[in-house]
């Protein structure tokens, strides 16, 4: 399907919930999916999020964030078309106040310490070390599409990765190991009025808490292991795990988390950009981007 059928899924969802008519306001939309604000002629509002593959599972996710109270948004209904997930969703309203690292550890902490789900992909150290060799296997696919003609320091630096994976990978499901939301950034925290609230659990999974917790500084900026100690200091003291603190795969923890986030954050890339958005004139921004994440990987994982 070349469009988005968010205004069907729209429909679909109103009339599951016994309504008619709704205002729709844009309140951030991307290539693979929309967040927008409804309003029902009551005056009342919900959240419509729509998401293609491969984010069409997070309704699951947060329904099951829920009942094993995790503090996350109420889904109120939810419908695939298509490949593309609709959901109606509590509407949080303004934050107070942006996201603060103690806020990110106390999320951290809860979410951790939450049965893992079933229907999760696992990550484990045989998934983690593959992450290398997934990403070669994709960077040949492009290649045979003739897209990434000049990659030669990717490639080099995946094959150098892969061989150290091994040995790097090791310490994969030390604690905290289980939920893990994979994007636990200031902004998919809301700080509200009531409390806090969890978002944005598209890409949740089962493995190393360590990724969420590197991945809360993001990765535009050059990787901070000091900074992330620090974190993993707070985490601790919040109640998380103390092997949190430990050394694994020969490295630090904060380098070991570093390392391994970006590496995953490599393979999607890659996967993104030939599978999920395949548009060759993303592949300037997504080669700059790889190039920069495996030349971290390499110096964190001293490889």
């Amino acid at each position: 399907m070349t469009t988005n059928p968010s205004a069907e899924l729209l429909d679909n969802l109103l009339t599951a919930t016994g309504q008619t008519t709704a205002v729709r306001e844009e309140v951030r939309v991307w290539s693979m999916s929309g967040v927008e604000r409804v309003t029902f002629p009551d005056g009342s509002t919900v959240i419509f999020k729509y998401a293609k593959k491969p984010f069409d599972s997070e309704d699951q996710a947060l329904r099951l964030a829920h009942t094993l109270g995790v503090p996350v948004p109420q889904v109120h209904a939810s419908a695939v078309l298509d490949g593309w997930l609709g959901m109606l969703m509590e509407d949080l309203g303004s934050s107070v106040r942006e996201a603060d690292d103690l806020d990110g550890v106390a999320a951290a902490v809860i979410l951790h310490g939450s049965r893992t789900a079933p229907s999760l992909l696992v990550l484990d150290q045989n998934r983690l070390r593959t992450l290398p060799t997934r990403a070669l296997e994709h960077l040949e696919r492009l290649r045979k599409a003739h897209r990434w003609q000049d990659t030669d320091e990717v490639e080099d630096a995946l094959d150098r990765i892969a061989q150290a994976a091994e040995a790097r990978s090791a310490g994969a499901t030390l604690e905290p190991f289980g939920w893990v939301h994979s994007e636990i950034h200031p902004t998919s925290l809301h700080i509200g009025e009531r409390g806090w609230r969890l978002l944005d659990f598209a890409r949740a999974f089962t493995g190393p808490g360590l990724l969420d917790l590197a991945s809360w500084h993001g990765t535009i900026a050059p990787p901070h292991p000091v900074l992330l100690r620090v974190f993993l200091e707070q985490y601790v003291t919040a109640g998380g795990t103390p092997d949190a603190l430990a050394p694994r795969g020969g490295v630090t923890a904060e380098n070991w988390a570093l390392g391994w986030h970006r590496m995953w954050a490599v393979e999607w890339f890659m996967e993104q950009s030939i599978r999920w958005i395949n548009d060759p004139a993303t592949d300037p921004a997504y080669i700059k981007a790889v190039g920069r994440h495996l030349t971290d990987v390499l110096h964190l994982l001293e490889i």
